[in-house]
């Protein structure tokens, strides 16, 4: 018996078609004497222009990102040199977003008809987010890491002048690592513990009794706000702000010496929070040189993206005093 020889799947245009829309894919022409591209729909629709039978590499240069356009230019204008297929990748801006393409042929003059080279385009947006997003928590976890090197370094100042004996140091040394990993756990908090609100005073008072010689309300340093609920969103980003604070006031401000005391109060308004942390008795501090570092980003970032607020720091000579201007709504979120 004789089996039956399957027949190859026909691609005609239409199949063709719906495999590149499937795929994402836009397609592209390039003349390479009179500098035109010509594009499918997608293409127009994916760099958010109205469609025509031509454009100028003028025309696309207008819609990619004043940081990338001579990049882009560069890399075209090298492409017939280019030995096989090439690859890049650029932003373009769309009204007021931002998105990743990715340019794709074949270089070396390869595949030219006509004296035009064709190619892809590919919406590589996700992709970029993704390794953006890996890159800013790797970046995080790094100095999270150096930070708490500095504040094992600094509890262990802290503790040796308040005991007699290695016993004792060994004792309170170990509460305050206690007291640490409590309060990052608000940071990151652990499965099931999800969605858990609470009261600002607590937050404040766990974060910060690490740093402190007798306890957040009875030592130098204290705290003093009204009785308000805090979300699990603004809990986490107020946990790395005041962690953030706390490691630079324990490296460089007050709560370096042991004559440094920290107030930390708070003003509610009818649509914004003010926390004030204010520092006093330390060693005279002045404003850092230049953008400040990658602490500094971080705070900054957290308040704007996740309480749609500012900070505004005073380096005043006696000690900084730091405000903590916040949305009210998205504190209880």
């Amino acid at each position: 018996m004789s089996k039956t020889k399957k027949s190859a799947p026909t691609w005609d245009a239409a199949n063709l078609q719906r495999g590149l829309e499937a795929a994402g894919v836009a397609l592209w022409s390039w003349n390479v004497d009179d500098d035109t591209f010509a594009m499918d729909d997608a293409a127009f629709g994916l760099w958010g222009m109205p469609i025509r039978p031509h454009v100028t590499f003028e025309d696309l240069s207008s819609h990619i990102h004043p940081a990338d356009r001579d990049r882009v230019r560069a890399a075209f204008a090298a492409t017939r040199a280019v030995i096989g297929p090439y690859e890049i990748d650029f932003r373009i801006l769309v009204d007021d977003d931002v998105r990743w393409v990715s340019a794709r042929g074949q270089g070396d003059d390869l595949g030219m008809v006509s004296r035009k080279m064709f190619g892809i385009f590919i919406d590589v947006t996700g992709r970029k987010q993704a390794e953006e997003g890996h890159e800013l928590l790797a970046g995080e976890m790094s100095h999270r890491v150096k930070n708490l090197l500095a504040i094992a370094s600094g509890l262990t100042a802290i503790t040796s002048r308040s005991v007699d004996t290695t016993g004792d140091m060994a004792r309170e040394l170990t509460q305050r690592l206690t007291a640490l990993g409590r309060a990052h756990d608000l940071v990151r908090p652990l499965p099931g513990e999800e969605g858990k609100a609470a009261l600002l005073g607590d937050l404040l008072s766990v974060l910060l009794a690490p740093y402190d010689d007798l306890g957040a309300f009875s030592g130098r340093i204290r705290v003093s706000v009204p009785r308000m609920g805090v979300g699990e969103q603004a809990a986490n980003a107020l946990a790395l702000i005041v962690h953030e604070l706390a490691t630079n006031s324990l490296k460089y401000g007050a709560l370096s010496a042991e004559t440094g005391t920290l107030d930390v109060s708070c003003s509610a308004h009818d649509k914004e929070i003010v926390i004030a942390w204010t520092e006093q008795g330390g060693p005279p501090v002045k404003p850092p040189e230049g953008p400040g570092g990658y602490g500094s980003q971080m705070v900054e970032r957290a308040m704007a993206r996740q309480l749609d607020g500012d900070i505004e720091k005073d380096w005043a000579p006696q000690g900084l005093v730091v405000r903590l201007r916040m949305n009210k709504d998205r504190v209880a979120q």
